[in-house]
C-alpha cells in the first residue's frame, strides 16, 4: 500500500508475539470489510507505540509528524477548532498500524454531514459479575424492544472484543445529535423500567453493580464507538466482530475472534453478516412518537 513500516518486528501483543508487521498485514487483509464502516468518519485512536503492555493512550487530535496519508479534518469543539484523523483507504489503515494504533474508534456521523449521525449504538456493557449468557439474552431482548415494540428499527450486532455487545441502528441523516441522543436515552430508560433488576442507564459504578449498563452516551456529538474489525488493546488481540443474529450464542464470548482467526472466518462467510446496513436509512420520527406514547403509559 506504499506505506513504510519502521520497526516492523516490534512486538505489539507480547502474549501472542504479534508484531507491527503482522498487525499491518491483518489490516490489509480485512480492509475491504473494514473500510465501509470507517471511511470518512472522524477517528479517536488508542495508541500503544511500545506494545499493549506498555503505555497506551487515547489520541483525539493528530500530533505533528502524523503520516501524510492520514487525512485531517477540522472540527469545531466547545472552545476551539481541532483536527481529527480520517482514514480513506488501505494505506491509511496501515499507517494506523505504523503509529501503534491498537484500537480505532469512530464518530457516528461522516465528515460530509458531521452534525447528522447515520448510526446509533446501544452498548450493552456488563458488570464483571454478569455472566455472558445473560449478556447474550439481553442483546436479544433489546433487539426485540427496538423492533417489535412498534419502534420498527432494525439493529445490527457486533461483539466489542471486550466483555459486551453493540447493537448498531443505521438511520437517515435527518436528525441532529441532540435529537439522536435524547431518543437513545429514552430507549435505555424504558429498557431499565421494564427490567430494573438486570439493567441500568446510570453510568455510576455503584449503580452498575451486578447489572448491564445500557450505554446510550455513545450517541452524543464527539462520542465514539469501536469500529467493526478493529483490534482491541487487550490480551489475546481480540477483534470487534460483526455477527449475524443467528450466530449469537452463550458459547462464543465477546473476545472469541482475534487477529489470527478472524481472517479465516471472513474467508468462510457466504454473506456479510451486516449485509444491507449501508442502504438502510431508518427514520426516527415515528419511533420517537411511539416512545412518547410508551412513556405516557
Amino acid at each position: 500500500a506504499g506505506v513504510r513500516l519502521t520497526s516492523p518486528d516490534k512486538v505489539l501483543y507480547p502474549e501472542q508475539g504479534i508484531t507491527k508487521l503482522e498487525l499491518a498485514a491483518y489490516y490489509k487483509e480485512v480492509a475491504p470489510w473494514m473500510l465501509p464502516h470507517l471511511a470518512d468518519r472522524p477517528l479517536v485512536l488508542v495508541r500503544c507505540p511500545e506494545g499493549r503492555q506498555r503505555t497506551c493512550f487515547y489520541q483525539k487530535h493528530p500530533p505533528a509528524g502524523t503520516p501524510g496519508n492520514l487525512r485531517q479534518i477540522p472540527i469545531r469543539e466547545s472552545k476551539k477548532t481541532e483536527n481529527y484523523v480520517v482514514v480513506d483507504d488501505v494505506g491509511g489503515l496501515i499507517s494506523l498500524a505504523q503509529i501503534g494504533a491498537l484500537e480505532i474508534h469512530a464518530w457516528g456521523s461522516r465528515a460530509d454531514k458531521l452534525e447528522y449521525p447515520d448510526r446509533l449504538v446501544f452498548d450493552l456493557d456488563p458488570d464483571a459479575a454478569v455472566p455472558w449468557s445473560t449478556v447474550v439474552q439481553s442483546a436479544r431482548q433489546v433487539r426485540l424492544f427496538l423492533f417489535l415494540q412498534e419502534l420498527g428499527l432494525e439493529s445490527f450486532l457486533k461483539n466489542t472484543g471486550g466483555k459486551g455487545l453493540h447493537l448498531v441502528v443505521p438511520i437517515g441523516r435527518r436528525h441532529g445529535w441532540d435529537e439522536a441522543k435524547a431518543f437513545c436515552k429514552r430507549v435505555a430508560e424504558l429498557i431499565v423500567l421494564a427490567d430494573p433488576g438486570h439493567y441500568t442507564a446510570n453510568m455510576a459504578k455503584a449503580a452498575r453493580r451486578g447489572k448491564i449498563f445500557v450505554d446510550y452516551l455513545r450517541n452524543a456529538r464527539g462520542a465514539t464507538a469501536i469500529i467493526p474489525y478493529s483490534t482491541r488493546a487487550r490480551p489475546g488481540a481480540p477483534i470487534s466482530t460483526p455477527l449475524s443474529w443467528q450466530e449469537l450464542n452463550a458459547r462464543m464470548p465477546s473476545d472469541h475472534y482475534t487477529v489470527r482467526n478472524l481472517p479465516k472466518r471472513l474467508a468462510s462467510l457466504k454473506r456479510d453478516p451486516w449485509e444491507g446496513i449501508a442502504a438502510l436509512r431508518q427514520g426516527l420520527t415515528a419511533p420517537m412518537e411511539k416512545l412518547r406514547a410508551l412513556s405516557a403509559i
